[in-house]
């Protein structure tokens, strides 16, 4: 069996949006109690992570290291048609990715009891942002 749907998750900017709920809804409705969950997210400038679902200064913590790490602005950077934001929210989603597959068992997305899913915006307004979920 696979069942397949795309949602739409609205971002307030930068930062992290939480779609655990959302993706285990997906799980649920899908019917398999076994298999695999794929999430795709169809944009090169926000990503997917899974990471600590408890304390929320760890994905603080995150952005201000990735915020060190590619900083927007940087003159080495060539392409900045959108901002200065622009090309480091590419970077920042080659880095972390765009895709997740996570285990299905009991008929839900089989996360460790401290992670979560998180939509990862890597620009500074606001986007509509597309994804995939694909349970097999």
């Amino acid at each position: 069996m696979i069942c397949q749907d795309r949602l739409t998750v609205t971002t307030t900017g930068r930062g992290t949006t939480a779609v655990t709920d959302t993706v285990q809804a997906r799980v649920r409705g899908s019917g398999v109690t076994t298999g695999l969950c794929h999430l795709f997210l169809h944009h090169t400038s926000a990503s997917l992570v899974l990471c600590e679902n408890a304390d929320p200064d760890v994905r603080t913590d995150l952005e201000r290291y990735m915020a060190r790490l590619v900083m927007d602005g940087d003159p080495i950077f060539e392409h900045t048609a959108e901002g200065p934001d622009d090309m480091p929210a590419h970077i920042r989603s080659m880095l972390t990715g765009s895709e997740l597959s996570i285990p299905v068992a009991g008929g839900r997305a089989d996360l460790g009891t401290w992670q979560g899913v998180y939509l990862w915006e890597h620009r500074h307004r606001p986007h509509r942002r597309r994804l995939t979920v694909t349970v097999i």
